[in-house]
């Protein structure tokens, strides 16, 4: 049922799990992918992100395609919303790596020329996966807490200018392939071993290092989310803290253990005399529109500031 008078929508780059989008009332529109650039399937809906995965794993010379959401996907997700009078909040992966929040804007364009008196308002989150899903959920919690459909969405364009993706990957293929790196570059650090570290930010993504091993280029990523919040003055509380994987279940969980106890460690905050401990980090299977960039072996941290804190 709706909650609190709008309705919550994302793109599938957010990675929710469907468990979570349906007990939380979030419409999906998702992604298409393809490993032979003729059949696309939709993403969760017709291929599982293990399914995905695996497929990955397995044919590692095959480099599998996304495809975004059309305007009539989005208008026939926004239609019976627009029809009832229920006001939408859409939320879209950052547009300077996708059109999908362009025809979430064209779809919501043409239907308010038919129901003139709806609302719908397409976001661009300016992230994906981790840190697009957070947005969402920031918004699901306003939404749920009584916050007015104007507010969320007021707050959730100041609090996307917070977020941040903090990440490595296996290796350099999938990017080279995708022409994110030069080509010789990416050769060089596959020869090398190396491992690069990559931040997202403002909507696009930044190399922030070199690493030489796995161990090393996770432990950066810690220093990484570290030293974000001690350059900016704020506590890790202020924020949601999500790890995401890709292929490995257990180095996701595993990597969720060390940012819990590097924070911890780093931020001993006291509650009512109590130490604090940073229990609250959920881990995130990062989905396939990221994953076809990445490899099947990305492994980071999302933050995102909580909407009472902007």
């Amino acid at each position: 049922m709706e909650k609190q008078g709008y309705k919550i929508i994302s793109d599938g780059a957010a990675d929710l799990e469907m468990a979570y989008a349906k007990e939380h009332d979030i419409d999906i529109v998702p992604f298409y992918v393809s490993f032979d650039d003729k059949t696309y399937q939709k993403e969760i809906v017709e291929i599982g992100i293990r399914e995905f995965y695996q497929k990955m794993v397995d044919e590692p010379k095959v480099f599998p395609k996304s495809s975004m959401p059309s305007v009539q996907d989005y208008m026939d997700v926004f239609e019976p919303y627009a029809k009832a009078g229920i006001s939408v909040i859409c939320i879209c992966i950052t547009s300077k790596f996708s059109g999908s929040y362009n025809c979430a804007r064209t779809a919501a364009g043409q239907l308010l020329e038919t129901y003139p008196d709806s609302k719908i308002t397409a976001i661009d989150s300016t992230f994906v996966t981790v840190a697009e899903g957070m947005a969402v959920k920031e918004a699901v919690r306003m939404r749920d807490d009584g916050v007015s459909y104007e507010k969320c969405v007021d707050n959730l364009i100041k609090m996307r200018e917070s977020g941040r993706i903090l990440f490595t990957i296996g290796g350099m293929s999938y990017l080279v392939h995708g022409g994110r790196v030069g080509k010789l570059m990416g050769v060089a650090a596959n020869t090398l071993s190396i491992r690069p570290l990559i931040t997202m930010k403002d909507g696009e993504i930044f190399p922030s290092g070199l690493a030489r091993s796995r161990k090393k280029s996770k432990d950066k990523v810690i220093d990484m989310i570290i030293d974000y919040f001690k350059s900016c003055g704020e506590s890790p509380d202020h924020y949601s803290i999500h790890v995401g994987y890709g292929y490995d279940i257990e180095e996701g969980a595993s990597f969720q253990d060390e940012v819990k106890n590097a924070l911890t460690k780093q931020f001993q905050a006291k509650e009512d005399g109590q130490e604090h401990i940073y229990d609250n980090i959920e881990v995130y299977q990062i989905g396939a529109t990221i994953a076809v960039h990445t490899g099947p072996y990305p492994v980071g941290v999302g933050i995102f500031k909580k909407y009472e804190y902007v």
